[in-house]
Formats: C-alpha cells, structure tokens, sequence
C-alpha cells in the first residue's frame, strides 16, 4: 500500500503501473468535491484494470476531530472520538453510517479507523500518538469497546472495510512512532484488558487490524510489533483468532523502523505474519518489492508466506465488492 496526497493521486499511476500496487493510501486531508474524488478514484482504477491488475483498495484516514482526510462540504466534519464517544449508541451508528456512505458514494474501500487504543484517564497529555489528538473514544477498555463495535459495524454496513488500530495498542506510551524510536508500551500483556476494544472490534467483523510500530517488551522483548511474530502471529492470529487482513502502519517516513533498511520492513512484517505493507513513501515500492521477490525466490517458506498475505488481500477485496469469486 503506497502513499499518494489526496490533492492529486493520479500522480502515482506511474508506480501503479511499474510495480503493480495492490493497495493504495490517500495522504493528508483536503476540503475536495465528491465529484474531484471520484473522478481520481476511477482513474486510479482504470490504470490497475489496464496493467492487467485486480482493482486497487483505495484507503485513507477518517477517524474525525483532527484526523479526517475528506473534509469540506460534500464531507462534513466528524467530531473526534472523545466527542464521538459521549453520543449514544443511536447516535454513533447513525453519525457513523453517514459519513461511512460519503466515502462509499466516492469510491473509497478501506478506512484505516476505528482507534481502539485505551487512554487513561488524566494521561492525554503524555500520549502523543492519541490523547494528545482526542484520537481515543475513552479512558476504559470497555467503554473503547462498546463504541469500536458499533463503528465497525456501523461503517461496513455502509461499504466501507474497516481497520481496528494501532494493535495492541498505542494509549500508554510517551512517544510518538512517526517521530521516535522510544514508543515502548512496558504493561501490555497478552491477557491485558486494554486489549478488549480490539476484541470486541474482531467480533463485530472487521475486515483489518493495523499493527502498531510501538515496542512492547512483556509481548516481545526482542523486535519492535511490525516485526514480531509473537504479537502479529501469535497474539493476533492465533490467540485472538484474527483471519482478516492485517496491515502495517506506515514503514517508510515514519522513525520508529527506521534502523532496518527499507526493504528489510517489507521482508519482516510479512515473516511476522502481515499482510500488507504501508508506506506513505512512493520512493518506497521498488526497494520493498525488490526485497520480497528476492526473499520468495530464496525460500519456499517466504515464499508461502506471501501467497498466504496475497489470498487476504484478496478476500479482503472480494468483501470489498471490487472482485467476484
């Protein structure tokens, strides 16, 4: 999945075409017509149809509050969460249903929210990634989950894929992954309650889970979560019983893996167990595509592992409605 400004994504119909990309990120946010964004939707479309391609999945982020990709009129302003989890359930799924239809009508097919990260309360302040953007729905693990559900079912409802993050969570560090390599989450274990919106979120069926790029010593002592098979395969696919998509958070600008050569990212999330790779670097493709052939062609092991990421890219996208099976 590569990065391209929601200003002018038909900008990277050139990678789209040399590279074959399966998934595409809509950067940043802008006030844009429908009608501007559906008409770079089906371009971006007819460039994989015309390289012999499966559609793409198009995705951006539309939490609400500060992180809302779509804004304007045809896309009016989503509250953020911690407003967004003071409404009633009603009230959510309604809201919810709206603007997950908006981006529906456009042409959108994943969006990578809902947050199921747990701030504590009196702690915002001290937690750049989420508290510090009223990113989070609550202070507790249950009142997260209850809303989780309801926007997760809400917003599929609607045509559009969702994807819990930042697993296993990023609402107790101190740091911020995009920014440093010192995101250490020192409480989360693998019977934590914090994990619960998560849960609760896989129950409502979500189609993805995004993998945080957080250390997390008590899970895994060794790697950073992107690039753990305890926590993407162990803890995620095995003990949570996870069998939908699950995708990286951004492995290119962003600090935190920034210690492991480029293609090495795309190499290791996909050994942990991932399944789609994002970078919001288009820069990023060639090194990263390079890496895996080299990877699959030097072990039958990787080899499988990457047709078994391939298959849940592609059920994802026949859920999606952009492949018949």
């Amino acid at each position: 999945m590569i990065g391209t400004p929601i200003t002018g994504p038909t900008a990277l119909e050139d990678t789209m075409r040399q590279y074959h990309l399966g998934s595409v990120f809509l950067s940043g946010h802008a006030p844009l017509a429908a009608s501007a964004v559906t008409q770079s939707i089906k371009s971006l479309q007819s460039t994989a149809r015309a390289a012999g391609d499966l559609p793409v999945h198009v995705a951006l982020d539309q939490e609400g509050g500060e992180v809302q990709s779509l804004r304007g009129s045809d896309f009016p302003a989503i509250p953020s969460a911690v407003a967004q989890g003071k409404l009633s359930t009603t009230a959510l799924r309604g809201q919810t249903t709206d603007w997950a239809k908006r981006l529906a009508h456009v042409g959108v097919t994943l969006d990578l929210a809902p947050v199921a990260d747990t701030v504590p309360a009196g702690t915002a302040d001290s937690n750049p990634p989420i508290g510090e953007l009223d990113r989070q729905y609550g202070s507790t693990p249950s009142g997260v989950a209850q809303d989780v559900s309801t926007v997760v079912t809400a917003v599929q409802s609607a045509g559009v894929l969702t994807t819990l993050k930042h697993f296993p969570g990023l609402g107790r560090v101190t740091a911020n992954t995009d920014t440093s390599t010192h995101a250490v989450d020192n409480k989360t274990t693998a019977t934590d309650s914090f994990l619960e919106p998560f849960t609760s979120g896989i129950r409502a069926g979500t189609a993805a889970v995004m993998i945080s790029s957080a250390s997390y010593p008590k899970l895994d002592s060794h790697a950073i979560a992107p690039f753990s098979s305890a926590i993407v395969t162990g803890l995620l696919r095995q003990r949570l019983g996870f069998t939908g998509l699950i995708i990286s958070d951004d492995l290119g600008a962003a600090v935190a893996p920034s210690a492991v050569p480029v293609g090495q990212r795309a190499v290791r999330f996909l050994q942990a167990g991932g399944d789609v790779v994002l970078t919001v670097k288009t820069s990023d493709a060639g090194p990263m595509e390079d890496a895996l052939v080299t990877a699959a062609k030097g072990s039958a092991t990787f080899a499988a592992r990457l047709h078994d990421a391939a298959r849940h890219v592609i059920a994802s996208k026949v859920r999606a409605g952009l492949v018949d099976c």
